[in-house]
């Protein structure tokens, strides 16, 4: 479950990344790269633990999926966190600076 949220993550940033952001107003590579990295490793998890378990891996308990995709959504959370952070810090719309000088004058 945490390799399918994560590329489900990676897809719908990649097409609105892909669609909206042609002047990289939204810094939308940023959280594009993070969930495919994500995806990467969750995708090599899943291989060694195929190899581990067998065809045990396609029939996991209910408790457990439960569990991963919790964890995915943590991932995605994380990572939009992450990604707003770096959105306004850098402010390259210039409204947090606007904003903050606005109130001085």
């Amino acid at each position: 479950m945490t390799l399918l949220t994560s590329i489900f993550a990676a897809i719908i940033c990649t097409v609105l990344w892909y669609r909206n952001d042609a002047e990289n107003d939204m810094l939308l590579h940023i959280p594009v790269f993070m969930f495919w990295g994500a995806s990467l490793m969750w995708l090599a998890d899943a291989i060694f633990e195929y190899a581990k378990l067998g065809a045990e891996y396609f029939t996991p308990e209910p408790l457990d999926m439960l569990n991963d995709f919790y964890l995915g959504l943590s991932v995605i959370a994380l990572g939009l966190v992450i990604w707003l952070v770096i959105l306004l810090v850098k402010d390259p719309k210039g409204r947090i600076k606007t904003a903050l000088f606005k109130n001085r004058e």
